[in-house]
């Protein structure tokens, strides 16, 4: 079985003032980049799992009944398309993926999404952990400006940087966009 494409909390809920306010996020080309990804797995009709953050904390964006619980349009699950709803940082936490994942035969993840350093690392790490095949694409994925333990400032850059160099071999490859699309052009998805 090919991979199968995660894509992770992509929400209206990312564009909430709160995100950005030790600054502008990274890879301001993410969601088309995760959009090209996404019909490139339509038209070869290969396996797709949306990631949706139903957050349980009474001022989130993210919480169901709240406009920021939506998909944005240009990521937005078909019909069809696996949609799995999520109450922690990682979509493997109390939700059906690993099941839905082992009972289809999939046992390799390309994984885009929001936020790198937040629910794309869990979810990435503990595919890593289960022992999926997991591709994490860099340029699909972004992050915010933040402040670490002490209290220095980082860009989302330097954040994005970080997390993927956190992840890369132990958990996963690191891919770009074009990288993915042009392996899967020649071979199929992933």
């Amino acid at each position: 079985m090919p991979a199968a494409l995660l894509l992770i909390d992509l929400q209206f809920a990312i564009d909430a003032p709160y995100h950005a306010v030790e600054g502008p996020r990274n890879n301001p080309e993410a969601e088309a980049n995760t959009a090209r990804l996404l019909a490139a797995w339509r038209a070869a009709s290969q396996p797709i799992i949306h990631i949706r953050h139903d957050s349980v904390l009474p001022d989130s964006a993210y919480r169901p009944g709240q406009p920021g619980n939506d998909f944005k349009p240009a990521t937005a699950p078909l019909p069809g398309e696996t949609v799995i709803a999520k109450r922690t940082n990682s979509a493997f936490i109390g939700t059906g993926l690993e099941q839905h994942l082992r009972q289809n035969g999939i046992n390799a993840l390309v994984v885009a999404g929001v936020v790198t350093n937040n629910s794309v690392e869990a979810t990435v790490r503990m595919a890593g952990n289960l022992g999926f095949n997991t591709c994490l694409v860099a340029d699909a994925c972004y992050t915010f400006a933040k402040r670490d333990f002490a209290g220095r400032p980082h860009s989302a850059e330097e954040v994005h940087a970080m997390s993927l160099a956190n992840l890369a071999g132990e958990y996963c490859s690191i891919a770009e966009t074009a990288t993915i699309l042009a392996g899967f052009a020649e071979t199929g998805p992933a």
